[in-house]
């Protein structure tokens, strides 16, 4: 265990580095920070914390760098999370407040997140398998032609064009929609094949191959849409960091482009607390020098998908880790209320 005079060195060398890019030595965390002790005494810590593998010298000069596991401990054990200004929390609120549906709340919160932090902005869409049904409408565009509309309790809404086998009437719709609704609103996803499986053999026989048809179609959304979906932004943001990144920064545009990277590195969805990997925690070859900070959101207790960043190992966590958890609160408020 480091004593608590190192730890104090190894905060001040992380948040000098973050702060000013430059590597940092003992007699400017002597001046910068009151350690209550000598240069001498913080050289000798700094050779402590090399030892550890805390941080690193990158080349002859006489500072140091933070390392991976030098950051990963300051994170755990020294890092608060940075709360908002109370101009910060009204900007997110007036922001996100103005979004019209669900794809707006997405969009508007990678751009927010983007600009709170100046990294990469992930967010994924709330997954279908984890939402509930909140409504399901049935509208008739012409005798046998249907729209079938899927409204999700996070605001998702999904439409499909049916073609049916024969005529539809306006009460036998009217009744389609009613009992249909009557047994999946509320009800989760994956529940939804199980509770309309019988619903065709309580329609007369002329109506069971439309009625058969249209939850065909509901069905088949319900699959389709299982896919996640993610939206991405400040991707330039990268540029301004190209000297953090050992080779180039082409392998971390790469991995970023890459859906399945993206979702794995959020981690799992239903996880709803807050995550920070630290370079090569990150198991793709092309992220070991960034950094990822992702929380989930959700309009309950339940997460029901992930938002986070992306960004250089040298990163300002506390800042990013208030910023990103913020965003998140919001996003479940507005999830909440829609």
């Amino acid at each position: 265990m480091l004593s608590e005079r190192r730890l104090e060195v190894l905060r001040a060398i992380v948040q000098d580095y973050v702060g000013t890019e430059e590597p940092v030595g003992s007699k400017a965390l002597t001046e910068r920070h009151q350690l209550g002790v000598s240069p001498a005494t913080v050289r000798n810590d700094m050779a402590v914390l090399e030892d550890e593998g805390f941080i690193a010298q990158p080349h002859t000069s006489a500072g140091r760098i933070p390392t991976d596991k030098g950051y990963r401990l300051f994170v755990d054990k020294l890092a608060g999370v940075k709360p908002l200004s109370s101009p910060e929390r009204r900007a997110i609120q007036n922001f996100l407040d103005g979004a019209v549906d669900l794809d707006d709340v997405v969009g508007r919160t990678v751009r927010l997140l983007a600009q709170l932090t100046r990294q990469v902005a992930v967010v994924q869409y709330p997954s279908l398998t984890r939402s509930t049904v909140r409504h399901v409408e049935l509208l008739s565009l012409a005798p046998a032609r249907l729209m079938l509309v899927l409204i999700t309790d996070t605001g998702r809404v999904e439409q499909r064009m049916i073609d049916c086998p024969a005529p539809f009437g306006e009460a036998t719709l009217a009744d389609l929609r009613a009992r249909l609704n009557s047994r999946v609103v509320g009800r989760r996803f994956a529940d939804v094949p199980r509770l309309v499986r019988e619903l065709p053999e309580s329609f007369d026989s002329e109506d069971r191959g439309t009625v058969s048809t249209v939850l065909s179609t509901l069905l088949e959304t319900l699959v389709e849409e299982t896919e996640e979906r993610l939206m991405i932004g400040g991707t330039s943001n990268l540029t301004r960091f190209g000297h953090d990144f050992p080779v180039m920064i082409r392998p971390v545009l790469e991995a970023l482009e890459e859906q399945v990277v993206l979702l794995k590195l959020l981690g799992e969805a239903t996880d709803s607390a807050m995550t920070v990997r630290i370079g090569h925690e990150n198991a793709h070859e092309g992220l070991t020098s960034t950094s990822v900070v992702a929380v989930g959101y959700g309009s309950g207790d339940e997460a029901v998908a992930k938002l986070g960043v992306v960004g250089p190992t040298r990163m300002d966590y506390p800042g990013t880790m208030g910023a990103v958890r913020a965003v998140a609160r919001y996003v479940g408020q507005i999830l909440a209320e829609s």
